[in-house]
C-alpha cells in the first residue's frame, strides 16, 4: 500500500541533506533523497548500499518505503539488486552500456559490443546545434571527439561526441576509452541516467563515406543523442551516422 502524500523533512545529518518538503508520496520523497546521494557522489558507481532497514532507521521511514524507493531507482538501471549480497550503484559496464545505450545490432541477431577508433579530439566554441542540445550560452565551449566505431572489424558508425568543456575538462587530450559512460562517472562524477534520440534516414557526404569506406551517397541512419544526467542536465550530444546494410536499430518498448 502506497503510504499518504504528506510533507516531510530528511534528517538533515544524513549524507544527502536535508530533503525539500513536498507534497508527493513518502517513497518518491525518499527516491528524491537517494538520487541526491547519487548526483553529489555520497553514493558512487560500485558501491554497496546500506541494508533497507538501515536507511529506514537513517531516514526514519518504513522499511517498505524504503524497498519501494530502491525498487523504482532499480527499475530506471541506477542501482542493481544481487540476490544475496545486496543493493548497489550501477555502474556503466559494457554489457549495461550495450543494451541501454547502444541500439545497433548485427542482421545475425547476436548482441555486440562495438570497437571505436578515434580520428580527433578538439576544443573549441560550440556551434548552434550544440549550444541548443546542452543549453549552453553562446562562445562556451566544447569537446568534440570524432571516432569510428566497427562491428566484426567492419566500420559501421562515424561518430562526433560534444561535451562541455567546463563539465570534461580536459578530456579531449585523452586517452578516450570505448566506454565513455564509464569515464564520466569514475573520473568527472556524471552519471548518465537517460537519453532522448531522433532518427533520421540521411545519404553520406564524400567525407563521411571515406571514413566508413563506402560510396558517397550510401543511406545512412543517423541518430541525434542527447544525454542526460542525474539530475537531467544535458551533458552530451552525440551524432552518429550508421551504415544499416547488415545492421539494424533495435529498440525494446515496455
Amino acid at each position: 500500500m502506497t503510504e499518504h502524500k504528506v510533507e516531510i523533512a530528511i534528517r538533515p545529518d544524513g549524507p544527502a541533506g536535508a530533503e525539500i518538503l513536498g507534497f508527493r508520496p513518502l517513497y518518491q520523497q525518499v527516491k528524491a533523497n537517494f538520487v541526491r546521494r547519487l548526483v553529489d557522489g555520497s553514493w558512487a558507481p560500485g558501491m554497496a548500499l546500506p541494508s533497507e532497514s538501515q536507511l529506514a532507521s537513517e531516514i526514519g521511514v518504513s522499511q517498505g518505503t524504503v524497498r519501494k524507493a530502491l525498487d523504482e531507482l532499480a527499475a530506471e538501471n541506477l542501482l542493481v539488486r544481487r540476490q544475496g549480497r545486496g543493493t548497489f550503484v550501477a555502474e556503466h559496464d559494457e554489457q549495461r552500456i550495450l543494451f541501454r545505450f547502444f541500439k545497433l545490432m548485427s542482421d545475425d541477431g547476436i548482441a555486440r559490443f562495438p570497437d571505436s577508433k578515434v580520428l580527433d579530439g578538439t576544443c573549441g566554441p560550440a556551434d548552434a546545434a550544440e549550444r541548443t542540445a546542452l543549453n549552453l550560452q553562446a562562445q562556451e565551449a566544447v569537446i568534440r571527439i570524432r571516432r569510428i566505431r566497427s562491428l566484426g572489424g567492419k566500420p559501421l558508425v562515424l561518430e562526433t561526441v560534444s561535451l562541455p568543456a567546463h563539465v570534461f575538462p580536459g578530456l579531449e587530450n585523452g586517452p578516450v576509452p570505448n566506454n565513455l559512460y564509464s569515464l564520466f562517472a569514475t573520473r568527472y562524477g556524471i552519471t548518465i541516467a537517460n537519453a532522448r534520440e531522433r532518427l533520421k534516414a540521411v545519404a553520406l557526404t564524400p567525407d563521411q563515406a571515406e571514413h566508413l569506406r563506402v560510396a558517397a551517397g550510401t543511406p545512412a541512419l543517423e541518430i541525434d543523442r542527447i544525454a542526460l544526467s542525474l539530475d537531467g542536465s544535458a551533458v552530451e550530444r552525440r551524432l552518429s551516422l550508421c551504415l544499416t546494410e547488415e545492421a539494424h536499430y533495435q529498440s525494446d518498448l515496455r
